[in-house]
């Protein structure tokens, strides 16, 4: 992936408050319901959630700004030193050696005096000596197939809201550098981990790993989620709040008709039943509608007169009821 700050154009000291504020127009601008039958917007929002992922996260951006991390949210591989950092056990050639340990006087290369073997038995239990062949004197031969060995590779994928709940087929890279094309099913819930059986690394006379996806959900720009249900503050006019009437109200799926009643204070919150998250049981949550009354930009004179004179005729206190 680039650079998240590339991506949503702030400079790397950029204030938290602007990379929000980019992100969001960003992400209004590019999100998939506003460019159908674009191909490339919905992986331009991707990229734009993945970005604000990393440098919208306190912590996730000061690592990456020590190059703790990558673009992606992965460590970054120092390796380690003398040799490949998946050969825990390996042989420098990339195979597995066959240790063998000697025992015997206090001659070039003995140990002298307290039996190997005995130490050997003490640390592994006896096991140790499973490879020992009959007439080798005190050699003990370790097999290679008793080492566990750790082949399952981690990695970190997020996807949007609308993904998660649709589904989506996306393509991931390995630490490895291998890249492979997942397909994440429909309803996947955040913190979810995917198996793929025997996708992960190699190693000579053992079984390939697995790779395990964890699955991260892109904050919405407008939705908040609850468990099934989801969250959204809606904005009205102030004469839509006094007079009622009909806005459009977005959804996952298509935008719906909410009626607004007359004399509709801001915080007024309603439910439409079934337009939520899908459920494991089959059922599908809620979406929870909250009205924000919004003032025009700018100062209004006959706004403004309009107010003078119904305060003087119409005067009230919603505050009284707190002391």
């Amino acid at each position: 992936m680039r650079d998240p700050y590339e991506v949503l154009g702030v400079p790397r000291g950029a204030s938290a408050a602007a990379i929000k504020s980019a992100y969001r127009k960003l992400a209004k601008k590019h999100h998939p319901d506003n460019n159908k039958g674009d191909p490339k917007a919905a992986a331009r929002f991707s990229e734009i959630n993945s970005a604000n992922e990393i440098v919208g996260d306190e912590d996730k951006r000061k690592q990456f700004d020590r190059g703790e991390i990558d673009a992606e949210g992965k460590p970054r591989f120092q390796g380690f030193p003398g040799g490949d950092p998946r050969a825990r056990g390996a042989s420098p050639g990339g195979g597995f050696e066959t240790h063998t340990f000697r025992t015997g006087g206090a001659g070039p290369g003995g140990m002298g005096g307290g039996g190997f073997e005995d130490i050997l038995n003490s640390m592994f239990g006896g096991a140790a000596a499973r490879g020992a062949r009959p007439g080798a004197g005190n050699t003990f031969e370790f097999d290679p197939g008793g080492i566990a060995l750790d082949l399952d590779l981690s990695v970190a994928m997020t996807v949007s809201l609308e993904e998660a709940v649709k589904g989506v087929e996306k393509r991931v890279r390995l630490p490895t550098g291998k890249e492979l094309n997942v397909k994440i099913p429909p309803g996947v819930t955040a913190g979810q981990q995917i198996r793929l059986k025997g996708q992960g690394e190699t190693a000579p006379g053992h079984r390939p790993g697995d790779l395990l996806i964890t699955v991260s959900i892109a904050p919405h720009p407008f939705f908040k989620v609850e468990g099934s249900d989801l969250r959204v503050d809606l904005p009205i006019t102030l004469y839509e709040a006094v007079l009622g009437g009909k806005v459009r109200v977005p959804t996952l799926g298509n935008a719906v008709e909410l009626s607004i009643p007359k004399n509709t204070s801001s915080g007024r919150t309603f439910r439409l039943k079934g337009k939520g998250l899908p459920k494991a049981t089959g059922a599908t949550g809620d979406l929870f509608v909250t009205t924000r009354i919004m003032l025009p930009d700018g100062n209004d004179a006959d706004l403004e007169a309009l107010m003078q004179k119904w305060r003087a005729g119409h005067p009230y206190n919603p505050r009284g009821d707190l002391g």
